[in-house]
């Protein structure tokens, strides 16, 4: 619970508990400007002032996170049921197969901890494929971020498999890591090694929200955030996802309890601290898809913090996609400051009308923004170099009708890209069922993984990467 912890680490903070609000206490934030009497409210002096809208938005966050874990077990129990029966149809060659092999004796059962062992996402967009040719051209390091933020929804023999075999890459690990606030190891992180012409580069990809997670989802639409001194306002859920120590926040070392999971950031940083101490030329990237994208700009925010001088020097770059917004416009200037000092090349990838990016709601005191260049691809992967996204806010009812016409144009897109741009674009049934939500909830389709690989396969980067 929110109150039983020191926030003396935090120079302000907003501290929004669901489990301690009752239907009761729902109700009285929304007709009542008296926010600081809340009991599931716990915030520094002179941040309880909020308008009706910004009520209204921690409301539908509160309401959301007590549905979601009493639906905790049912809903992973659902997701596990729908990716067995994905990959017993998949496995077996599709549904006449399946039938046939039943009445055959030769049906093939799925193995959720087989390297064949696909998660919904996985089925959506099942390349894996990697133009090894291309390692020296401004497009490569992009490409490989964005192929391993998808590849980290899958299980660890997947990852194992893909990385030594498809890729002919080093595979240095993939951890399980702990939410402490949570009590349980809901962040997971892939760790391989590329190595060419003499140089190591390493790969650090976050695992984003998995789609029938509750936690994950609570982490996603937690409104509570932590000032970090001399830095700014920090999205909270995912600060405690990353690794935030519950009494003592960011302290530079820890020692960790190995009867425990690690904590995300510190596992990985002294992984890297190790291996680019060795490796004079070793160099690193880190990325993710979604909230694996917020967790890997955080966790270069944390290496700031810390003044970690050899990880940032040898930070080649930060490559998110579909990434929500992570902090307010303090820390937007400090991350700005501190990657121009080190060199390090933060790239935001956006895919047209996905709503993630433009969440939390660009609010003037809830104080999520973005920061830095916000590489836009619209719907025929046409590049865009913006401050910030257009349409920044998903609810503005001006896009209402551009968004769903949008969405029936990429539904009709789904049957005709494969003759278009040959058979690595070829879209499947599950895909194309994914695509028809968007005609209800027009921007959801486009934060899945496909749109950003095609982004980054048929995007021109040319306006923004030099070859080097």
């Amino acid at each position: 619970m929110a109150s039983h912890c020191n926030k003396s680490f935090a120079k302000s903070y907003l501290l929004l508990n669901h489990e301690d609000a009752s239907f009761f206490d729902l109700l009285l934030l929304l007709i009542s400007t008296n926010f600081a009497k809340r009991n599931f409210v716990e915030s520094s002096e002179g941040v309880l002032k909020l308008s009706f809208s910004q009520r209204w938005l921690v409301f539908i966050s509160l309401v959301v996170q007590k549905l979601l874990q009493l639906l905790n077990k049912p809903l992973a129990l659902f997701g596990n049921i729908v990716e067995m029966l994905i990959n017993l149809v998949a496995l077996n060659g599709g549904i006449i197969m399946l039938i046939f092999n039943l009445l055959t004796g030769k049906l093939i059962l799925p193995d959720p901890k087989s390297s064949k062992y696909l998660s919904c996402i996985g089925h959506l967009d099942a390349r894996v494929n990697l133009d090894l040719a291309k390692r020296d051209e401004y497009r490569y390091n992009v490409a490989l971020s964005m192929m391993a933020s998808k590849a980290a929804y899958e299980n660890e023999s997947f990852l194992k498999t893909t990385v030594e075999d498809q890729w002919k890459m080093e595979f240095v690990g993939f951890y399980n890591c702990r939410n402490e606030y949570q009590g349980k190891a809901e962040t997971q992180v892939l760790v391989f090694s590329d190595r060419y012409k003499n140089r190591d580069t390493y790969v650090v990809a976050f695992r984003g929200t998995e789609p029938f997670d509750a936690d994950d989802w609570c982490t996603d639409i937690d409104l509570s955030w932590y000032e970090i001194p001399g830095v700014g306002r920090m999205h909270g859920g995912f600060m405690k996802a990353l690794g935030l120590q519950r009494n003592v926040g960011w302290p530079k070392e820890i020692k960790q309890d190995e009867s425990l999971p690690p904590f995300a950031y510190y596992v990985v940083r002294d992984m890297l601290r190790k291996v680019l101490s060795e490796n004079k030329n070793a160099k690193f990237i880190v990325t993710g898809h979604s909230l694996g994208g917020a967790l890997a700009i955080l966790f270069g925010t944390i290496l700031c913090l810390h003044d970690e001088k050899l990880l940032l020097e040898r930070l080649e770059g930060i490559y998110t996609f579909g990434q929500p917004r992570v902090g307010d416009e303090a820390y937007a200037k400090y991350m700005k400051q501190k990657f121009k000092q080190n060199f390090v090349r933060y790239c935001r990838f956006v895919y047209c009308n996905d709503l993630v990016p433009r969440l939390p709601y660009d609010d003037k005191e809830m104080m999520f923004k973005h920061f830095g260049t916000c590489l836009f691809f619209n719907r025929r992967y046409e590049l865009e170099i913006l401050e910030e996204q257009w349409n920044k806010n998903y609810f503005s009812l001006w896009c209402v009708i551009p968004m769903g016409f949008n969405a029936i144009l990429e539904l009709i897109r789904s049957f005709t890209i494969a003759s278009e741009k040959g058979p690595h674009y070829r879209e499947g049934w599950l895909l194309f069922a994914f695509r028809t939500i968007g005609l209800i909830i027009p921007g959801l389709p486009a934060h899945g993984p496909q749109d950003y690989v095609n982004s980054t396969l048929l995007g021109s980067l040319e306006q923004h990467f030099k070859v080097e």
